[in-house]
């Protein structure tokens, strides 16, 4: 297990992790945040910037790179937002350093649209051009699409951690890697999508379970990592689900509303317990606000089913993340451990999503906010010795 020992902070404590992390050394920072209307994205920059301020930390270096998120439709209240938030996020950021605008995807040279697919991964591809000799990485994930910072998670860790089995992997030449969220489970839940691409988008690298031919004759486990208000992205992916799919649902339990768990269930009864019958035995709980011990939870049920389904030459497991922000960052630790390093591997995995193409939120609500902010160190020096964190 990757993070068996993890650095996790969330609230105030985030605080004196910044304080620990940056002391004393040269900072040359790389920071990656979405220009989306969440303005959480806001509160994460302030605290940060706050902190480089106050400490007076030696940053050689900083780069913001804000990524445009043009494909996605928003009403023009969101829009406007989307504008001041982004105005906002350059003004602050230019006291430290430089801001670099990205654009996700694009066109072919003969003007046909990208496929959803190829424009994530080309717009990833772009973004990873930017790394050269940064000693930090900072993901802010509050304002980014989840089919966007998972395929960023996914791919900056195969950049720094290219080989999985070494010693102390996650230290990863010295390099930090942070990733940042303004956590609101609640807001979460609230940002409805609508109008969904019409074919199923798979985040680069994981899409083998689903597609390789020599794959096709295994036994597919499925965990749907149930949200609110996203049934017809469920729809949309169990369509492609085969049939006779083992079905496990993953539900937050523990949360900080004891019943969201059976509400979400109650939700999504029809098409799992009337129509697909599967058995509550199958339900798997994750906790609401540990990342880490959602991956844990989900990267054990997985290699349970790829350790009992070895009698049958192998299996494909298929994730598909619908949950709030930490759990679904939790789901992408675990699918990126879980990826097999070698084509001879006995079992595949893969993560389809349904993008919507337009989100609806409410402009009291988001404004309303108070997140807490939590920041996950996923590589670098802390992982360089055998101490326990």
């Amino acid at each position: 297990m990757l993070w068996k020992h993890y650095i996790f902070f969330r609230g105030n404590r985030v605080h004196d992790l910044w304080d620990q992390l940056f002391l004393n050394r040269p900072i040359r920072l790389l920071y990656i945040a979405g220009r989306g209307f969440d303005i959480r994205v806001i509160n994460v920059l302030t605290e940060f910037l706050d902190n480089i301020k106050s400490s007076s930390h030696s940053l050689e270096r900083a780069k913001l790179l804000l990524i445009h998120l043009d494909e996605y439709e928003y009403s023009d209240e969101l829009n406007n937002l989307t504008s001041e938030t982004a105005d906002e996020l350059n003004n602050r950021f230019k006291e430290i350093g430089q801001v670099q605008e990205v654009k996700l995807g694009g066109t072919l040279s003969d003007g046909d649209n990208l496929s959803p697919s190829n424009k994530i991964k080309s717009g990833v591809e772009d973004i990873l051009s930017n790394l050269t000799d940064e000693t930090d990485i900072i993901l802010d994930v509050s304002s980014l699409p989840r089919v966007v910072y998972l395929t960023l998670i996914t791919s900056i860790l195969a950049k720094l951690v290219p080989d999985k089995k070494v010693d102390n992997p996650l230290f990863a030449k010295g390099v930090n890697f942070q990733v940042l969220v303004a956590e609101d489970a609640a807001l979460d839940s609230k940002i409805k999508s609508e109008e969904l691409n019409p074919d199923v988008v798979f985040i680069p690298g994981f899409s083998a379970a689903l597609h390789a031919e020599y794959m096709q004759k295994w036994p597919l486990v499925w965990f749907p990592v149930l949200g609110e208000h996203r049934l017809t992205q469920f729809d949309k992916v169990i369509s492609i689900i085969p049939n006779d799919a083992e079905i496990c649902p993953v539900v937050p339990h523990p949360s900080d509303d004891p019943r969201r768990a059976d509400r979400l269930l109650i939700e999504y009864r029809v098409p799992l317990f009337e129509i697909q019958q599967i058995p509550t035995s199958n339900i798997l709980y994750v906790h609401e606000r540990n990342p880490f011990e959602a991956y844990r939870q989900l990267l054990m049920a997985m290699e349970r089913y790829r350790n009992s389904l070895k009698i049958l030459d192998g299996c494909r497991l298929v994730v598909t993340p619908l949950a709030s922000k930490l759990i679904t960052i939790g789901v992408g630790l675990a699918c990126f451990e879980m990826k097999p390093t070698k084509k001879e591997e006995n079992y595949g995995i893969a993560i389809p999503y349904a993008e919507p193409r337009r989100y609806t939120a409410s402009i009291v609500e988001l404004k309303s906010t108070r997140p807490e902010i939590a920041s996950l160190l996923l590589t670098g020096n802390a992982y360089g010795t055998n101490n326990d964190q």
